[in-house]
């Protein structure tokens, strides 16, 4: 708090130059302020000393170090990214152009169950690797339980049990923001609820949130909605339903009862938010076309099942089910190979292209041998086409959702990635608030920025206010738009002309600056060294 009360002084008596004039090190002047509170925007100029923001008002008086006209922009605080897996990426692009040209200021890691573990080790790479956005991580679930269990589907013992929840306390030491689990891949996908809740309740003395890749996204959507807000209550936990979606078809408009639940959950004291991409495409292993007990064991036992004779057509019917009426989205021609290590010719290509590519026609069960020969080779990723348009509105319109990219930092041209990793943060600002309507400006900045922050338990940023770390970005309204297809993945987005990470400018006149000032973002549980 004393810090705090230095660095408000610091900005109502700035320092004073020979002139007598407040002088600052950056002043944004001119700027439509949204604050990120949700409040109409308001004009007024920025002033930054050091990392921190200073004073807001009408600083014409005063002189600065560097100056940014931001007259016509919007001032707003900088992007938080609730989900990605932007370790793939980070040490190969430290600068994070992806993520900043959109206006991202912060990434967290360790979503879906998966992440680097101990935490202490994994920041101190973040560290040495001097990157440009700030960086937060969850534990995950998934990670512990291998280290413990491995990939077979049973239940924990109690000494089992008592070595993950010891895991999960290490790392809400070391700084991680809570849990996250991926109930839908394996081996979170063996994993009873009640061990999700002994788990989840050991983050919760720390402060931390539990978030989830729930177990299902498509026809079993609300039985999963209905577990993560019994495992928020038992384990008297936050919860985000990270990228809250619906898949298939058969399935679409089932947010109309998921949307239902959260409100009757809220309602009653439940702590529940939720996170959303706005595209109506997923993205994630092809194995997400697998039944998950073919899975049980890891790859080897996989690929014995496939080759089987006695569990092959087992195996292929599932397949076919999750093609016409899951992330297939009833097509082959749905199914896009993005990133393919060991066979980069089926980069870009559908399973439909590639079925016909082999002298078969381009049938769901076609396509299940194709999907096998993938496994075989080594895996690969996919995006599916299988997202209710309106379920994509509907969600997005929900108070309780902030905006995540669920994407890696993009090394830019490599592969056939999905365009969220480029575009997301800015398609909401572009096609969903300037072109359709379907949220308001001041609206979709507080979905970024500080509902967000409050969400994750950062408490100095999300908000332009003064003593808050100086994250801006500052991006022109009519112009901001994503450019990244899903046939042209490699684009970058359009409309940001400035970013300020921790004070420093790392985006200018719509380029990056090469600098990286950014910091490790610790959970509310962190003890420090």
């Amino acid at each position: 708090m004393k810090a705090r009360k230095i660095i408000l002084l610091l900005g109502f008596f700035a320092f004073i130059n020979a002139h007598g004039q407040e002088s600052f090190d950056t002043i944004i002047r001119n700027g439509r302020i949204i604050d990120g509170s949700g409040n109409p925007w308001y004009e007024a100029d920025v002033g930054i000393v050091g990392e921190r923001i200073t004073s807001i008002g009408n600083l014409s008086a005063a002189s600065a170090s560097t100056d940014i006209n931001a007259t016509g922009l919007v001032v707003a605080p900088g992007f938080i990214d609730p989900h990605t897996h932007a370790i793939r990426g980070i040490f190969d692009v430290p600068t994070a152009e992806s993520a900043l040209l959109q206006g991202v200021t912060t990434l967290t890691e360790g979503n879906d169950g998966s992440s680097p573990f101990p935490v202490d080790e994994h920041f101190a790479e973040i560290v040495e690797a001097q990157i440009s956005p700030n960086w937060g991580i969850f534990v995950g679930q998934g990670t512990i339980r291998s280290r413990v269990i491995g990939s077979e589907d049973r239940a924990a013992s109690a000494a089992e049990l008592q070595r993950m929840q010891d895991m999960v306390a290490e790392a809400m030491q070391q700084g991680a923001l809570g849990i996250s689990t991926g109930l839908f891949y394996v081996p979170g996908s063996f994993t009873p609820t009640e061990e999700v809740i002994a788990l989840s309740r050991v983050a919760a003395e720390y402060d931390g949130i539990y978030i989830s890749h729930m177990r299902e996204e498509a026809a079993q959507l609300i039985d999963s909605v209905n577990e993560t807000i019994r495992i928020s209550e038992a384990a008297q936990i936050p919860v985000q339903m990270t990228h809250h979606k619906v898949i298939g078809v058969e399935n679409w408009g089932a947010s109309v009862e998921s949307l239902r639940l959260v409100d009757e959950a809220r309602a009653r004291g439940t702590d529940i938010t939720m996170d959303q991409y706005p595209y109506t495409a997923s993205q994630t292993g092809i194995t997400a076309l697998i039944p998950q007990w073919a899975q049980e064991g890891g790859r080897d036992r996989l690929l014995e099942r496939i080759e089987s004779p006695e569990t092959r057509q087992s195996v292929k019917n599932e397949v076919v089910d999750k093609i016409l009426y899951d992330r297939g989205g009833g097509d082959p021609k749905n199914v896009f190979i993005s990133r393919n290590t060991w066979d980069r010719s089926m980069e870009g290509k559908n399973l439909a292209e590639l079925t016909v590519e082999r002298g078969m026609e381009p049938s769901p069960e076609n396509a299940a041998e194709v999907v096998f020969e993938i496994l075989q080779g080594g895996g690969a990723t996919a995006v599916y086409h299988a997202i209710g348009p309106e379920d994509v509105d509907r969600i997005m319109q929900h108070p309780a959702t902030a905006i995540g990219s669920d994407g890696p930092l993009s090394v830019f041209g490599d592969g056939a990635p999905h365009p969220r990793q480029y575009g997301t943060f800015a398609r909401v600002l572009g096609h969903y608030v300037r072109e359709r309507g379907v949220i308001t400006l001041e609206q979709a900045v507080r979905k970024m920025s500080s509902q967000t922050a409050r969400r994750l338990g950062i408490h100095d940023r999300g908000l332009l206010t003064e003593g808050y770390y100086a994250d801006v970005a500052v991006f022109d309204a009519d112009e901001i738009i994503d450019k990244a297809t899903f046939e042209n993945p490699h684009q970058y987005a359009e409309g940001m002309k400035f970013v300020l990470v921790n004070g420093q400018v790392v985006v200018e006149n719509g380029s990056h600056t090469g600098r990286r000032p950014g910091k490790i973002i610790y959970g509310p549980g962190y003890v420090g060294d």
